[in-house]
């Protein structure tokens, strides 16, 4: 009884697992072998909704736009975390209101906060827009513009961006619409989700790295000043390598959550292919319309398990970094 006692304690929480995790990954896999649709399997097909895939344009530019996503939000949370959390772990007088004030973002409902950034970025009335102009610039429409940042930008400057897409298209022998979309960057809809993103997740990984740093003893940097050492030499020498450990798990837990974004997507630029010309329309809003709208559930499957691949190919690979790790 004792050597099985300990298994006992577990096991509620192993049923959770396995019937809420692995039972569904499972099914999903075998679906993705069949046409199979709401009203159930019509067939095994084998391989074709895999080798659909490799055609289907739309998936690739999912995929490409999900990319971007995690492109830049995961730098910019983590650079702007450690800032903030350094920011606040030199504050003196109302330390807990100014972490409960970084942190509301996260309590807030992502639908709210979805629908309030809806509104601040309406090209008509929204307060962006208001506030840009009052700096003699021009509004932007920002949940609807499929041109690409950079073209954008440099169009701005009176460069001809078209020029350049086609002459790699050329080159490559890609579509214009493909060299566009790469060389583009996010559009400027898929620009507006990634800075909503980097707000949302900002205030929890702040409070992550403020813990992370107030674990660092405050001896090495009494060292450091003896020894001469400027506050930029005591982050690059002290603080980062030690933090390490902190900046780990949130690049790992932010890059696994960007992959999942689809709420901010589906309320601010939504149905029904996903913001403009569908440059917003990441891989897990994808999923949704191919299964829930075109109830298509057997290729949904199978491009779930293509993200399930992908998120844990990065995992094992972002787990080889721990080498750099300072416990």
């Amino acid at each position: 009884m004792k050597k099985i006692s300990p298994y006992l304690y577990i096991l509620p929480a192993l049923i959770i697992v396995i019937a809420f995790r692995f039972i569904p990954i499972l099914f999903s896999f075998i679906i993705s072998f069949y046409e199979w649709t709401v009203t159930g399997p019509k067939g095994f097909i084998g391989l074709a909704n895999y080798e659909r895939l490799l055609y289907d344009s739309s998936f690739w530019q999912s995929m490409l736009n999900t990319f971007y996503l995690v492109l830049y939000v995961v730098p910019a949370t983590i650079i702007f975390s450690l800032i903030f959390a350094n920011l606040l772990n030199g504050i003196e007088r109302l330390k807990s209101f100014f972490r409960s004030l970084y942190f509301i973002p996260v309590v807030t409902s992502l639908v709210a906060v979805s629908i309030v950034w809806k509104l601040m970025l309406n090209q008509q009335n929204g307060v962006i827009n208001f506030l840009i102009g009052q700096l003699g610039i021009e509004g932007l429409a920002w949940l609807t513009e499929s041109r690409g940042i950079v073209d954008l930008f440099l169009s701005n400057f009176g460069f001809n961006f078209t020029s350049v897409v086609v002459f790699f298209s050329n080159l490559t022998g890609m579509a214009e619409k493909t060299v566009y979309l790469i060389l583009g960057g996010p559009s400027l809809a898929l620009f507006s989700i990634i800075m909503m993103s980097i707000w949302k997740s900002l205030g929890y990984n702040t409070i992550i790295y403020l813990a992370g740093l107030q674990n660092i003893p405050q001896g090495y940097y009494e060292a450091a000043e003896i020894d001469g050492a400027s506050k930029f030499k005591q982050f690059l020498k002290i603080t980062l390598p030690l933090i390490s450990p902190t900046t780990f798990y949130v690049l790992m837990m932010t890059t696994i959550t960007t992959f999942q974004v689809f709420s901010q997507i589906y309320l601010m630029t939504g149905p029904p292919i996903g913001g403009p010309e569908g440059t917003t329309s990441v891989i897990v809003y994808y999923i949704f319309k191919k299964g829930y709208d075109e109830l298509n559930m057997s290729y949904a499957s199978a491009v779930a398990l293509v993200l399930f691949m992908i998120i844990l190919t990065l995992t094992l690979l972002q787990k080889k970094l721990e080498k750099k790790v300072h416990y």
